[in-house]
């Protein structure tokens, strides 16, 4: 591809006499490695000095503690035709290791060093407010930098196969573009942000992207179906996925090495693995949803549990959304009372991890809210382990209910001393009437492990049950029946109709997530 002028703006903080001076090093320290010859090769290739060093395993940093005036004569490289420094783009790293890039105003950016480079992304970094401990430095780039990569390598293995220094100096091992670049950034990033990096759940990612390795994908029906160029050791030519075979020599390098006028897009991203804060929460309305109930454009209930917890907890941690998580979930009108239900809220993005002191900022704040309709208790972060902590105790977590129960007759000594002795009784329950417009039409075997009668003084056909159960047992269906879909239950125990007028939840046991 021939190259093409860039006509956006350029930013450059370097003098350009002193960023000639400093490549022109580089190239000093190249050529004292390598024969001046394969230095122009690569160099008449587009190929910049960074990627010369990166392809022959030649540290920049050893390079850089030599003796400027005794390994390299500046003067005698500048008057040499054949070591001209050019600045177009490197045809392989596509100016990622020569840090220019293009901006989301397509402005050209240039940096002279990794050092200049961290700078401008510390101070974006910084901009973003995050609260950061430690970082994790994450790089994504085309696919047009390795093509273009095993192409150069397959035509020096052809050219300079049988030559000593070749033999000497190459390795089929060598450091990747991604790799180098974030080995040059990672240090000045920590001396910049002040932390360390690595095994953070602070990310810190620079995305490279190319058009013409976009509009080449376009146009090629993305690539042939992620069809790489890989390259043949035997003989030096340039192996394609679908097993066609391109010559890398000299003459037609051009064909399948595509050049480039301009350097990538690089966006960078800062995000932050998600932030779990747990606990327990309390609903003492019989009108109050636990997640947003919107049917028609119209709200059900006053409010929600998600939005009284979610809403208040978020913006104390300044992050960007956040989801709602519930060990089970308890009907509209249904109180959820006694030691409440295990839950936590995921954040999305978190630019502040709470303290302990903020999370009883957090808990005093949503249980000082005037409707008083949620409360909670035990608030804390609970870490990446959370979620699957709720998880793994739903099948053996147990819940205790009080529901107000009416029956067609009067209740009997018989009738409390029948429920009484009833232990680990296995309910079978089709899916109720009232959910299957959102549930599955499944059989699902319960257990009731124990409930007790509380008589109401002065109702003979009133009375208050209490009762133990699996997690996901229809309370309100195993009193009534549900016109027989769920068997046996109160009424069929009783021999009589049997209805429920309120129920609360007044324990849920689950001891792993906030006990």
């Amino acid at each position: 591809m021939a190259d093409e002028s860039v006509s956006a703006p350029v930013v450059n903080d370097q003098d350009p006499a002193i960023a000639a001076a400093d490549e022109m090093k580089l190239l000093g320290y190249a050529v004292q490695e390598l024969p001046a010859h394969a230095v122009k090769d690569l160099f008449a290739h587009e190929v910049c000095v960074r990627c010369i060093f990166r392809l022959f395993n030649i540290h920049e940093e050893d390079m850089a503690i030599k003796s400027t005036e005794e390994t390299v004569d500046v003067k005698s490289l500048h008057s040499s035709p054949e070591l001209e420094v050019k600045s177009s783009i490197c045809s392989v790293c596509l100016g990622v290791l020569q840090f220019s890039y293009l901006d989301e105003r397509d402005t050209l950016l240039g940096k002279d060093h990794a050092e200049d480079f961290a700078m401008a992304v510390a101070e974006s970094v910084k901009e973003k407010g995050h609260e950061i401990p430690s970082f994790t430095l994450e790089v994504s780039l085309p696919t047009l930098i390795t093509e273009n990569e095993q192409v150069i390598l397959s035509y020096l293995k052809k050219k300079y196969a049988s030559e000593v220094w070749f033999q000497e100096k190459f390795s089929s091992e060598h450091i990747s573009v991604k790799d180098a670049l974030k080995l040059s950034m990672t240090h000045p990033l920590e001396k910049l942000l002040g932390v360390k990096s690595g095994g953070s759940d602070f990310r810190i990612r620079l995305t490279y992207e190319h058009v013409d390795a976009t509009s080449a994908e376009n146009r090629t029906g993305k690539n042939q179906g992620n069809k790489r160029i890989k390259s043949d050791e035997s003989n030096g030519l340039v192996k394609c996925s679908n097993g066609t075979m391109q010559s890398g020599d000299v003459s037609d390098i051009n064909s399948p090495l595509r050049k480039v006028g301009q350097p990538c897009h690089m966006t960078l991203v800062c995000s932050r693995a998600p932030v779990f804060i747990g606990g327990r929460y309390l609903k003492f309305s019989r009108n109050v949803s636990q997640t947003r109930w919107i049917i028609d454009e119209e709200r059900k209930g006053e409010a929600s549990v998600e939005e009284l917890i979610g809403g208040n907890i978020l913006p104390m941690c300044n992050g960007d959304s956040y989801k709602f998580h519930a060990a089970g979930r308890e009907d509209i009108d249904v109180r959820m009372l006694g030691s409440g239900r295990p839950f936590l809220v995921e954040i999305q993005n978190a630019r502040f991890v709470p303290s302990e002191v903020s999370i009883k900022e957090m808990e005093n704040k949503i249980n000082s809210l005037e409707s008083n309709l949620v409360r909670v208790r035990h608030l804390k972060v609970v870490g990446s382990q959370g979620w699957s902590l709720m998880r793994e105790g739903e099948a053996e977590k147990q819940k205790q209910y009080a529901a107000l129960v009416w029956i067609s007759r009067p209740i009997s000594d018989d009738d409390v001393e029948a429920v009484t002795s009833l232990k680990d009784l296995k309910v079978l329950q089709r899916t109720p009437v009232r959910v299957l417009h959102r549930r599955s039409p499944l059989d699902r075997e319960k257990t009731i492990h124990w409930m007790k009668i509380e008589k109401i003084a002065g109702s003979c056909q009133y009375f208050l049950l209490h009762l133990c159960t699996q997690a996901g047992t229809y309370i309100k269906e195993f009193v009534h029946g549900d016109l027989g879909r769920t068997n046996p239950s109160i009424g069929s125990i009783l021999g009589c109709r049997a209805e429920i007028l309120q129920l609360d939840v007044t324990d849920v046991k689950m001891d792993t997530l906030t006990e």
